[in-house]
């Protein structure tokens, strides 16, 4: 399916990053490493990459990650872009900062699956960045799968993130424009928690 959705000749999200990023730039300091889990197109992980950190990008979509290097090569930075399952293959390393941007494409038994590798991957002391939905959205109808339960709320993510100090959960409306795939008011939440040393 997201094949199918990546493999036009426009970026379907956009080239710029997603405003999350962009709110929380002071956490995005030059040399640190981030996992940026679904990248999609290469929108965040390139901006992460031109602000001076070190990118690792996972992606299943070919066409996607032919886009995201050519987003890459405009900018002229360098991501490691990798073709990766995120539900079926096991993540390698550890990093300062786990990042996954409206990565709501799995209901609750895969996102607990997910969630844990992605905790995994976070160093101690590092921190996960989530950003997506909230159940909110499918009444706005202006991107994100028409699943509620696939969307986040701080009551549930504050679940998956049990021990974890929890930086921020905000839950908000606004208006977004990303591309096609994201256009129009939407259900928004922001979280960000610290793994325990």
């Amino acid at each position: 399916m997201w094949e199918e959705r990546f493999a036009t000749p426009d970026y379907l999200f956009g080239k710029e990053p997603a405003q999350f990023l962009l709110d929380h730039a002071d956490i995005f300091q030059p040399g640190l490493s981030v996992l940026s889990v679904a990248d999609g197109e290469g929108r965040n992980s390139v901006h992460l990459a031109q602000r001076g950190l070190q990118v690792t990008a996972l992606e299943f979509a070919p066409s996607a990650i032919a886009k995201a290097r050519i987003l890459a090569d405009e900018r002229g930075v360098t991501v490691d872009f990798r073709r990766f399952d995120v539900l079926t293959q096991e993540f390698d390393g550890t990093y300062d900062i786990v990042l996954g941007v409206f990565i709501q494409f799995v209901g609750p038994a895969e996102r607990a699956q997910l969630f844990r590798k992605m905790q995994d991957a976070t160093k101690p002391g590092g921190l996960m960045m989530l950003h997506g939905y909230t159940p909110e959205q499918i009444a706005h109808g202006t991107g994100g799968p028409p699943d509620v339960r696939n969307m986040y709320t701080c009551k549930t993510l504050s679940e998956s993130f049990l021990g974890w100090e929890i930086h921020e959960c905000r839950e908000y409306e606004r208006e977004v424009q990303e591309g096609r795939g994201h256009s129009g008011l939407s259900a928004l939440i922001d979280f960000i928690a610290r793994k325990p040393e």
